[in-house]
């Protein structure tokens, strides 16, 4: 489809009569629609699931697989960009940047949107990290609005019902009222809205509005996935009524969706502040759904109290350099800043821009098997450390009382030195802190989520990624929003085998450990010294999204691609096991046969790797400086879009 195209589309798509145009100009009469330019839409390489397989492996694979679309090029804006994983979503934040409005407000228009377009992966029910740039003050505030665990939880809550009833909830974790933490996402766009909203904050939930009313078409995307979980969410009556059809079968694409029960909750929200969420007749309707006991579902804990309580923290941002730029993410309890960080420590230990990518093309070309060799093992040895060590520092302190014990120069010098340029170490162990009363837990799997990377005409700039978990989450809807599962984020028993306590246990009050890693790249002067913003990336993906991240970074600072080159590149990296990932949706990648004859994969195995080629489903943005404007570039692999003012 072509540009002019695919505006029409998104304006008969949102039927809102907002799209009034994202073009620099004053004159409302050349102002053209707010249009997204995903290049290369044809879909290749669809995935499947395994043949005899029902169900995803959700430690790779958190939503289900889509496809790729091949060729995408990046998009040039000149002042303003936005990327989100939905064309509808990034066409109303687009909007909101055109008419005046900062990076802030476009978060929450984007997110509203985002909960309509794409609920399988994040809305008002769940919660976010962010990472804000304020260009005028020149400073990074990291802001958490990760979900917590009830007064009433114990470190047994997800193994078993009570300490007298040892059995596991019902159906299971995920899908009992167990799962469902405390949302912060709302709690936290209300904060950083208050410190960096320029727009009214009632007018932000328009767009949204809008389109829970008129209703929306499923998408190719969402269709699968309600085909996918139909049975789980059949459980749930909200749930069945609005995402099966009367006979129980799912959905299909192209399906209108209206929703005034979300649009009756985004008003409340949008005329009451974030109180009307945490207080009042939407808390109690959340701690009813949480609460529901029938003999398919155990209920959980949360009370009226948990929610009137929450508050989202604004922490210090986890800023590292890196060659010579200045790398900052999120600090716990998200993992993702610190393992981002210690990845790249270790990696600057190798000359990476000597093992470029070869083949160069618009998907990214074919990695080097030395450098996806010497960055997945110096993952292994960072998620190591994560494992172990990173957990809510509220609850379980760090090494050291500090990130810096696990980040500073000499030590990720001597991890690097375990590297073996040409075998795997297959499982890496932890760094020795002394005697840290903390187990090293199995492999907890993390799922689903979403991002969305904003740049505004004011020079500041937004990293955020939303979640509420797994696909649909705990597949409890109320009030027209989704439920979060991000309590089995949680490790579901409280000690190793060796009954040492895991830092990441259930714990009342606690946020889990996250995987998120949205982050913002600045030159640095040879002094240390910030530079100006240079990128703004993240991703979804569960607890892969460290390596998707990772792959992005190093794509751009090592091997000078283009954003939208660095997010198609091929996925591979490692968490703490001997398996390498190389994403085999990518047309890059000979995935047939499970990967035999790919000379990529061959390699890697030649070096001791045991190679997954399992579809990737990243859903990575990236947004560039350059020195006429932004350059953006959106993940294939799902159905986002960049736009902006666009110069093209």
């Amino acid at each position: 489809m072509n540009q002019r195209g695919l505006r029409a589309t998104l304006v008969a798509g949102l039927a809102l009569g907002m799209l009034t145009g994202c073009s620099s100009s004053d004159d409302e009469a050349t102002r053209e629609p707010c249009t997204s330019e995903p290049n290369g839409t044809a879909i290749s390489k669809v995935a499947e699931a395994p043949a005899g397989s029902t169900t995803q492996n959700l430690s790779t694979n958190p939503e289900i697989a889509s496809g790729y679309r091949s060729d995408m090029a990046a998009v040039e804006t000149a002042s303003f960009a936005v990327s989100t994983a939905n064309p509808l979503s990034t066409a109303a934040a687009c909007e909101v940047l055109r008419d005046g409005g900062t990076a802030a407000d476009a978060l929450i228009v984007a997110q509203t949107v985002l909960g309509l377009a794409e609920p399988q992966s994040s809305g008002i029910g769940g919660g976010a990290f962010l990472l804000y740039y304020d260009a005028e003050k020149n400073t990074v505030d990291a802001y958490d609005g990760r979900e917590t665990a009830p007064a009433a939880a114990t470190e047994n809550y997800l193994q078993w019902i009570s300490d007298t009833d040892r059995t596991l909830p019902k159906p299971d974790a995920r899908a009992s009222g167990r799962s469902i933490g405390v949302p912060g996402a709302v709690r936290m766009l209300e904060l950083a809205h208050q410190e960096h909203g320029r727009k009214q904050w009632r007018e932000l939930f328009d767009p949204a509005i809008s389109l829970a009313d008129q209703g929306l078409e499923i998408s190719p995307r969402l269709a699968q996935q309600i085909a996918e979980s139909a049975p789980n969410l059949a459980v749930d009556p909200a749930a069945r009524d609005y995402f099966l059809l009367p006979d129980g079968k799912p959905k299909p694409a192209g399906e209108k969706l209206t929703n005034p029960a979300m649009a009756k909750t985004l008003g409340a929200i949008a005329s009451d502040g974030a109180n009307a969420f945490y207080t009042g007749s939407i808390a109690q309707a959340i701690v009813d759904a949480t609460d529901t006991s029938t003999g398919d579902r155990t209920p959980g804990e949360m009370t009226l109290e948990d929610l009137a309580g929450y508050q989202a923290k604004k922490r210090t941002a986890l800023c590292t350099g890196y060659r010579d730029h200045e790398i900052c993410g999120m600090p716990n309890p998200s993992s993702g800043g610190t393992a981002v960080a210690s990845t790249l420590g270790i990696l600057s230990n190798f000359d990476l821009g000597a093992l470029m990518p070869t083949d160069l093309d618009r998907n990214g070309g074919v990695p080097d098997p030395k450098a996806v060799h010497l960055i997945a093992e110096a993952e292994r040895l960072a998620y190591a450390d994560r494992d172990k060590y990173v957990a809510d520092s509220d609850f379980v302190p760090l090494p050291g009382n500090s990130t810096e014990t696990l980040l500073n120069e000499a030590y990720l010098k001597q991890r690097a030195a375990l590297i073996d340029p040409g075998k795997s170490m297959g499982q890496a162990q932890p760094g020795d802190f002394g005697p840290v009363p903390l187990g090293i837990p199995g492999q907890v799997p993390e799922h689903g989520t979403s991002h969305i990377s904003v740049v505004d005409k004011y020079g500041n700039a937004a990293s955020m990624t939303t979640t509420i978990e797994s696909a649909f989450g705990s597949f409890h809807m109320v009030d027209g929003f989704l439920l979060n599962n991000q309590l089995t984020d949680f490790s579901a028993a409280p000690t190793s085998s060796d009954g040492t306590p895991l830092a990441n246990r259930v714990e009342p009050g606690k946020r889990p450990r996250s995987s998120m890693s949205p982050t913002l790249v600045f030159d640095r002067s040879p002094d240390g010294v910030r530079g100006p913003l240079e990128l703004v990336v993240g991703s979804p993906g569960g607890s892969v999204i460290i390596q998707f991240v990772v792959k992005t970074l190093v794509n751009m600072l090592d091997w000078g691609l283009d954003p939208q080159q660095a997010v198609s590149a091929v996925a591979f990296g490692a968490a703490n096991t001997p398996v390498t990932g190389v994403g085999g949706e990518h047309p890059n990648i000979d995935a047939t046969n499970d990967g035999a004859a790919d000379p990529l994969v061959s390699a890697l195995r030649a070096m001791g790797d045991q190679v997954s080629v399992a579809p990737q489903t990243s859903g990575l943005s990236a947004l560039q400086r350059t020195d006429s404007g932004w350059i953006g570039g959106a993940d294939p692999r799902r159905e986002g879009a960049v736009t902006g003012d666009v110069t093209g």
